[in-house]
């Protein structure tokens, strides 16, 4: 389990191809930190370390996970966004976040507030996946608060600190992110439908 309290940025170091599954290797601040078989969310995928070199780790995506995420995207000299498990003696700072992410969004609105940017998503709604204002998502791996929420678009707004430290940064409109949706919304939608 997760928070979506990003701790560091990784920056891809490689890629490696076996059959249809991509090994990523990703050079960061807590690769030294990890341990073979260590659960870690990569822009929000809880993936799994399966090596460990001089300050990087390699992970490797199946085909549902690549078809599922945009780390089918991702290329060397990129940046992901690294969260490690939650402690069960750690505060719970952003909200529940199981790792698995259930669909991707394209980015379509980025703009510059006075202090802030607001980001606009929109979504594909048959899988039955919803947002609500003032609810959580997590986009990228990263908790937000839905500012904005229409049927198939999402608004929010995001401050310095989580702009400068996420790779937020570097998303303009046209380009795809992850989500998970809350938990707790995805349980009662479904309850909802039957």
């Amino acid at each position: 389990m997760f928070t979506g309290i990003i701790e560091t940025l990784g920056l891809v170091t490689n890629l490696q191809h076996e059959g249809t599954n991509v090994h990523f290797t990703i050079q960061s601040a807590i690769s030294n930190d990890l341990k073979i078989d260590q659960s870690v969310a990569h822009n929000g995928v809880c993936l799994t370390v399966v090596k460990l070199d001089d300050q990087s780790h390699t992970v490797t995506a199946i085909q549902e996970t690549l078809e599922k995420s945009n780390l089918a995207s991702l290329q060397v000299g990129r940046r992901v966004n690294l969260e490690r498990c939650m402690l069960p003696t750690g505060r719970l700072d952003g909200h529940i976040v199981q790792g698995h992410v259930d669909q991707t969004a394209v980015c379509v609105k980025r703009e510059a507030l006075d202090g802030s940017w607001e980001y606009r998503f929109k979504y594909d709604t048959t899988p039955g996946n919803v947002t609500v204002e003032k609810g959580s998502i997590c986009v990228n791996g990263i908790s937000l608060t839905v500012v904005h929420s229409t049927n198939d678009e999402f608004s929010v707004f995001i401050i310095p600190y989580t702009f400068e430290y996420t790779n937020l940064q570097e998303v303009e409109p046209g380009d795809t992110v992850n989500l998970e949706f809350d938990i707790i919304g995805k349980y009662v939608a479904r309850l909802m439908n039957r």
